[in-house]
């Protein structure tokens, strides 16, 4: 239909350009925040604790923001996942001036609202999308944060400038810059969403009572979306899928900076290592997408698992030469731009239209909430092991996956 097809073209180019500027946005907390946390706080204990604030943020985030968008549609759950996000890179300036750990922590919280936020637009994605085009429609909204998220991790280079300019201590810049980008980010999704996809795909669905329920905000459409889930042994896979890789990403990620800076690596390296580590995450997307809708989601979610093992395999071993371990990092991200986009695919295909939104929701919920366990650990195991034992540790998340698809074969068989 005309408006649905020029809905399409308008929402896909909004989210386009927000996917850029946000991800720019909040690209600089994985390794210039990481630092950051670092020395305000002055141990590897509390930088692991300072990047698991931004996870747990996006954990506590993701379904609250799924809810609104289910009530009110993606237009307004977005802009304020990105507002938040602007938030608190205003409360990392102030944390970096101040030397305060709570406001380092509670702005990192605040930029967990863009991850959040993030990983929701992929899903925005596909509200219009047609059915035999839902992974290449959701993995082009994840390419396009690229350029913005490989240059993130930089924003410490042009935020010296800033320092210099404003008088702001080191590393405060590069959030100054941030919290910038992320409120015009807000401000493009609020205005560019229109009509909302979300909404416009719910009215268009005149058959939506007969394909499933719409589950109500809150506890009980929780309840009801595990149900869902818990139904249907393909979205169980997806979950599961989505939940280990981002572990097994966000653990190794997190103490990756700290690892190269004790080795010697310069700010410019480790900037140029999680550069590259998104590139993995994202670049590729478009061919996974391209992939997934030809041969299948669980095919390329298997192909996931083998990347996701090699990079353990060279984190491990190579953990001592800072060049292996940003190759390891960038393989880390491949392999999980090669298990999420599929199964996040697979998750929204495998329940009812109506109900998709909580079911994304909790999907993010537990991505996240998973993580920020992952990376609250991932400090106090490199202090207490070494940074190749994490790197293997990570690794493992395979095992349950292959598992799992396992025993769906055999009992298909």
């Amino acid at each position: 239909m005309p408006e649905v097809a020029g809905a399409r073209r308008r929402t896909t180019a909004t989210l386009l350009a927000a996917q850029v500027l946000g991800s720019l946005g909040i690209g600089a907390a994985p390794s210039v925040g990481v630092l950051l946390a670092e020395s305000v706080a002055g141990s590897e204990t509390w930088a692991g604790i300072a990047r698991a604030a931004t996870t747990v943020g996006a954990a506590l985030l993701a379904l609250p923001l799924a809810s609104l968008a289910a009530r009110h549609g993606r237009a307004r759950s977005l802009a304020l996942g990105w507002s938040l996000a602007a938030a608190g890179a205003g409360l990392l300036v102030l944390a970096a001036v101040t030397v305060s750990v709570p406001l380092l922590v509670l702005g990192m919280l605040g930029m967990g609202g863009g991850a959040a936020t993030q990983l929701q637009a992929r899903f925005a994605a596909t509200d219009l999308a047609e059915p035999d085009r839902r992974a290449r429609s959701l993995a082009l909204v994840v390419w396009v944060g690229t350029l913005g998220a490989v240059a993130g991790p930089n924003l410490g280079v042009p935020g010296a400038p800033v320092e210099a300019w404003a008088g702001l201590p080191p590393l405060a810049g590069a959030f100054a810059i941030g919290g910038v980008l992320l409120a015009v980010t807000a401000v493009v999704v609020r205005v560019g969403l229109r009509p909302d996809p979300l909404l416009l795909a719910q009215r268009h669905v005149a058959a939506a009572a007969a394909v499933g329920p719409r589950l109500a905000p809150g506890r009980a459409g929780l309840s009801e979306a595990l149900g869902l889930v818990r139904a249907s042994p393909p979205a169980r896979l997806a979950l599961l899928s989505l939940v280990l890789a981002h572990v097994s990403m966000v653990s190794v990620m997190t103490m990756t900076p700290v690892h190269l800076s004790h080795e010697g690596g310069t700010i410019t390296f480790i900037g140029l290592t999680i550069s590259l580590h998104v590139l993995g995450m994202f670049a590729f997307a478009p061919v996974v997408g391209a992939a997934a809708d030809r041969y299948g989601q669980v095919p390329v979610i298997i192909a996931g698992q083998g990347v996701l093992a090699a990079a353990a395999v060279v984190g491990a071993t190579g953990a001592g030469s800072p060049t292996v371990v940003a190759v390891a990092l960038t393989l880390l991200g491949l392999g999980w731009s090669v298990v999420t986009v599929p199964a996040s695919a697979l998750l929204s295909e495998s329940v009812p239209a109506p109900a998709r939104p909580l079911v994304q929701g909790l999907g993010d919920t537990a991505m996240n909430a998973a993580a920020a366990l992952g990376a609250i650990a991932s400090g106090p195991l490199m202090a207490l092991l070494g940074f190749p034992v994490l790197a293997a540790l990570a690794g493992l998340v395979v095992v349950p996956v292959l598992w799992q698809l396992r025993r769906r074969t055999a009992v298909a068989g």
